[in-house]
Order: C-alpha cells, then structure tokens, then sequence
C-alpha cells in the first residue's frame, strides 16, 4: 500500500503529502481533524490522534516518569548544556511511551507526540502563580534555556522529529490567573519589543520550535489567538515559522465568551483560523462548518491549516513504517530508569541557590550530632512536584535524604512545627522542643504547588485564585522560623518554592538560607548533599527576591517599569543572578573589544579555595543611561566547573543588537555588579 497514495509514500515532502490527504477529506471531517482530541477517519487510514500533551520538566500526567526539577529550578542551574540533555531525556521517556502505546493500541491523551512546553512566558512578578512554569524574569536567559529545551526535545534528526516542543503561551502573558479570560495586556511597543517577545524569537529563529500556542488574554485589545499582528505579522512573516500554532484550552470560546470580541462561536473560529490559530485545545471549531456556509472563511483557508497540522504528523512519522523512523525502536524500559534519575539528580544538585551562609554555617561540620528537620515541605511529596508533573516511581523528601545522609553519624528528629497555612499551637511547641534538643534545625518553609499555579480556588490570607496577593511567609511558618531562631541554635532555612519570597527575617537571622524550589524526585538527596558538603551550590536566582509586594507596582500592570532587576531601582532581598558557594572565586583580565557583529569579551576566572566547584559566569551590559533604558542586562553568562586552584578563561560574544552604539559599561562575574559578588567592569 505504501507508495501507491502520495499521502501514504514515505518518499514525498511532508507538505505534498499533507496536501493529497487534506484533499481527500470533507469540510466535516476536516474540522474534526483541527480540535486537540482529533477522531479518526478509518477509511483514509487515520487514527485517531490526542494533541495534548505535557511535558513541562518531565513526561507529565502520563503515569510514570522521571521527574526533573520545576521549570523555575531548571532555570536556576543556568546550564544550557544540562538543559538540553533534560529535553533530550524527556522526549526519550515520550517516545517510550508513546510506542508502548501505539503497541496497545492506545491513543488516549498524554501519550502523544506534541508537547505543549516549554513556557516561556517572561515571569514579570512574582505574584503570578504560573511563574514557577517559566525561566524566570529575563528575556535573554529565558531564550537561551528555551533553544535547549526545544532542540533537546525535537532531536536533530534529517527526517524526522522526535517529539515536538510547544513555545507558549504567545504572548504578554503572566497572570493575574482568575482574569486571564478576559484579560487585556496593554504593553508599550518597547516592552513588547525587548522583553515579552525575544525569547519566542529566539524558540523560533534559532529552537526551531515547530509548534506555538497561542496565548488567552487579548494584546492590544485582540484576543491573542486571533492576533494578526502577533501570529501573521511577526511569528510567520518577520521570524519565518513554518510549524502549527495551537490555541490555550478554551482560548478559541474566550474570544466570544470572555473578551466578546466576535458574538458566536463560528464567528471566533473564523478569526482565529484566518489569523493562523490552527488548531484549538477544545472543540470550537466544528462551528467552522456553519462559518464557511456564512461566508466567515473560505474552505481554502481550513484547509492551510490542516495541511500544517499534518504537515507535523508526518514529520513525527506517524503514517511511516517504524523501521524508517529510528525513535520507534525506544523501548519502554527507557522510561523512568535509574541513568535518568541520575540526571534528575545532577539537576537537583545545580537547581540549588545558596543565599546565605554565616560564619560558613554550611557545610555542616562533623561535631554535629543531633538534628532538628522542622517544617511543612520537610516531608511533602507535593512539595517536590510543582505543576504540570509526573510521578516517578521513587521521589526522595528532604527528610528522607537527611536521615539517609547523617544515618550512623547523628541522631535526626522530625517536628514540623506548622501546616503551611494553618497556625497549630501543639504542632510549634513541638519544634520548639527539638529544635532546643539540636545542634542545628534545618527548617524547610514556603509554599507549594496547591497554593500557587494555575487558575485554581485558594481562600487563604495571602493567595488568590492561583496568584499571591503577598510575598511573606505565611504566617504560621514565620512563626516558626522565629521560634526556632528564638532558641539560640543555628537554624538553616531551606525555602521550597516556585517563585520569590520575602524571606525577611530568615535572611536577618538564620545562619544560613537555601532556596531548593520544587526541585523533583531526588529533591531530598540533592537538599541533604548540599548541607553536607557532599555538593558544592553553584545555582543563581532567575528572578528578584523583593523584601515585599510593596516594592512592586500594581500586578495588573504591563509595563516593566520598577520590575525585575533591568528596571527595579528599589534594595533587593536578593538580586537576580545572584548565589554563593562553598567556593571562593576570582576574575583577572577582563578584555572587551568591539567587532564587525558587536562585541568580543574574555575574563580569566580562578577557583582560589581548596575545594572543586561550579562558578557561573555572568556578563551585564548597562542599559544606556536614559530616563527609560534599564539599569542593565544579561547578555552572556557560561557555567564552569574549576578543580581547586584552576584558572580557565572564558569568552562572550555580544550580538550587535545586544549592544548599545554608544560608549557602554561592561562588568563580567558572578552576579550582578552591585558589590555582593566579585565582578571586573570595562568600558566599550
């Protein structure tokens, strides 16, 4: 049968085969074919295909799989290269599973081949509860993590895709979460231009993402899956996407329901399939019949974007003999398997921020021998997850890895001491107690992913709706922390979180503070390692730790101005990029020169301490000097490994639109050049 069909021949361009099968279908079935949960058509040979799926930090909602740390963790490694092996495992895992399915003959959801990640969407406050989701508060280093992910996911295969990774949600969106339905971003073209749209430009132009998804709030007053501007003009025309957009679930009746932007579903349908939205997560478009019949859209113009859709099965090699396609060999056993938990756990390890270390509190030293592990996200499985996740068949709490860690050399006792929002009198006293009975507390504190994320009922004082209205602790686990520091023992505190916390008093008086995020199964292990030494931290914060929401504008509000660390003028609790080290590093020789494509720096970096250990480099450009230029930007950054007393150099290029024309600063180091960390400047 193969080869006598041209939608059937191996043999043809994709797009010629798209076209011969889309022209063999009727206007009923097409529009069958452009919903996510798309039926087959038995006599075309069709089966029936699920576009949904994800896979944000891991094959998620698909039962079981390796499961890497949050997409905020992931950011905080600022590792591209450990990026790009993450994707690379993940689409490992889904096409196990989806073979392990075809062979079942299963075709449910969550167990395709299109995955709805990475987002990308910029993480401009923290109150957004979706930001855990993201890379963080910076255009660059967004688009950097997002061209690993997508090419680590879709493979370099000549022929086919191994999966195919999902930039979304397009575009200017972050929240507020219960107004996202109606919602209109009014961004200036500025902020447009220089933040919320680079990293999609870079998942397109250089990830080669083949499918986008469109976002649900209007841009501009538009509905973003119906945007010509957004997807016509720029995705298609000014970066050249040749792949499929994908609206967000219901985002197609939002457009008649929530903007009331057009008065009927067919008429919604209409405009977004004319803008390029070609297929939509819900089942809006059978009004398409009824569209064309009116005269809303031409049949032509369904039919652009089926081919597309297509287009895309046929480069997953889903109409193609297996033994053309080499990812149909991957076997089941590669799903959830111990080398990959390995690399959940190097991810672990490098997720981590040390944000504090008094009197180097950390490591913690041999004497120790009774510990105190207080705190709600001590032993919370969920805690280790975030959102969009899968269960692997082994997760590791922190408490687990502790006791693990110290078995035979102390004596570990476990108290939580508060619910995460709810005050227990007994439940303090008992911490308290243990906590006096120590050498050290380790408290683990903050939030997790049934307080924070998407769209979801939360009525408690400091959250809404998936959002926060606060960025403090909740006040039981605050409690605790000064109860605790109220002792006179040194208290660690581990905070677990997707997103900033106003960790005041911890960061006046703990002896030292961790920020772990919600760092996957072997969370625990790599928590454990890190206080003993075993791992030396070296990760950065992707975003700005404020001391209260007070120092930000109102959430609703677009602009960037008095946000992230290129605009916000204000004292941070802890500064984007920013994180310590067992370590102690040096920079030397910072050359910069200007070239025909913008700008050549080196620096030479030194491990002068006794122990091995990662340093991430980073390179800032100061914003220009105007009135409305940000103070600075990211516009490099590598992360090395130094043996003890190593000394590497390392070089940047700067791309002629990441630098100013006129003189500019230059400061190249560990974080940003604001005195917390070592940094040499230069002018250019």
């Amino acid at each position: 049968m193969f080869g006598q069909t041209a939608y059937l021949n191996p043999g043809l361009p994709a797009e010629k085969r798209a076209a011969d099968l889309v022209s063999r279908m009727t206007i009923e079935e097409k529009v069958l074919q452009m919903q996510n949960s798309a039926p087959a058509i038995p006599r075309l040979g069709i089966p029936a295909y699920d576009w949904w799926n994800e896979a944000l930090h891991g094959v998620a909602r698909a039962g079981q799989a390796t499961v890497f740390p949050q997409a905020i963790g992931l950011a905080a490694t600022w590792d591209t290269d450990l990026m790009h092996r993450i994707a690379d495992t993940i689409s490992t895992e889904a096409r196990a599973k989806y073979n392990e399915a075809i062979r079942n003959n299963d075709r449910s959801r969550y167990h395709g081949l299109t995955f709805w990640s990475p987002n990308i969407n910029i993480f401009r406050d923290p109150r957004w509860g979706r930001g855990q989701e993201t890379y963080g508060e910076d255009p660059y280093l967004t688009g950097r993590l997002a061209v690993a992910f997508i090419q680590g996911m879709q493979g370099d295969d000549p022929h086919y895709f191994k999966v195919i990774a999902t930039a979304k949600h397009f575009a200017v969106h972050s929240g507020p979460e219960p107004s996202r339905h109606q919602f209109d971003a009014d961004p200036s073209q500025r902020d447009l231009n220089e933040t919320y749209l680079p990293a999609f430009r870079a998942a397109i132009v250089e990830g080669k993402a083949d499918s986008v998804m469109c976002a649900y709030n209007r841009v501009d007053g538009v509905p973003a899956c119906a945007s010509t501007d957004l997807l016509v003009k720029r995705l298609r025309g000014e970066w050249g996407f040749q792949g499929y957009i994908v609206s967000d679930c219901g985002a197609i009746a939002d457009i008649f329901r929530g903007h009331k932007y057009k008065a009927t579903a067919a008429e919604a349908s209409a405009v977004a399939v004319k803008a390029g939205t070609d297929l939509t997560c819900g089942n809006e478009y059978r009004s398409l019949v009824e569209a064309v019949k009116a005269g809303l859209i031409t049949e032509a113009e369904i039919n652009r974007s089926l081919e597309r859709l297509f287009v895309a099965r046929f480069k997953l090699g889903m109409f193609d003999p297996p033994e053309r396609v080499p990812f149909s060999k991957i076997p089941y056993s590669e799903n959830d398997s111990a080398e990959h938990r390995k690399v959940a756990l190097e991810a672990a390890r490098k997720s981590i921020v040390l944000l504090k270390n008094e009197n180097q509190t950390l490591p913690l030293k041999p004497s120790v021998r009774r510990i105190a592990v207080i705190g709600p996200s001590a032993d919370d499985a969920k805690a280790l997850l975030g959102n969009y996740n899968g269960f692997s068949s082994k997760h590791v709490t922190p408490l687990e890895g502790i006791k693990r860690q110290w078995a035979g050399k102390a004596e570990v006792r476990f108290a939580p001491g508060s619910t995460y929002t709810t005050p227990s009198p007994a439940l303090l006293a008992e911490a308290v107690e243990a906590v006096k009975n120590s050498d050290v507390a380790l408290a683990f504190v903050g939030l997790n992913p049934s307080l924070e994320g998407e769209e979801m009922p939360v009525s408690v004082p400091g959250f809404l709706g998936g959002d926060r209205t606060d960025l403090k602790l909740p006040e039981p686990q605050a409690r605790l922390i000064e109860a605790a520091i109220a002792t006179g023992k040194p208290v660690v505190v581990v905070l677990t979180s997707g997103s900033a916390l106003a960790a005041n008093y911890a960061a006046d008086h703990a002896a030292a503070v961790l920020e772990a995020w919600y760092a996957g199964e072997e969370a625990g292990t790599a928590i454990a390692e890190t206080l003993a030494g075993v791992n030396n931290p070296a990760g950065r914060l992707p975003i700005t730790f404020y001391r209260g929401v007070e120092q930000l504008p109102p959430f609703e509000d677009y602009s960037m101005k008095g946000r992230t660390y290129r605009y916000f003028k204000g004292d941070a609790l802890y500064g984007f990029g920013y994180g310590l080290s067992y370590s102690k590093f040096l920079y030397a020789g910072l050359k910069a020169q200007r070239t025909a494509k913008g700008a050549r720096v080196a620096v030479r970096v030194k491990n002068d301490s006794s122990r091995e250990g990662d340093e991430v480099v980073q390179l800032y450009v100061d914003g220009g000097g105007a009135p409305d230029d940000p103070i600075r930007q990211l516009r490099g950054f590598q992360r090395i490994h130094l043996r003890p007393g190593e000394t590497r150099d390392v070089e940047f290029a700067i791309g002629e639109d990441g630098l100013p024309k006129n003189k500019v600063r230059i400061s190249v180091g560990g974080g940003q050049p604001t005195g917390h960390t070592p940094h040499l400047e230069t002018v250019l």
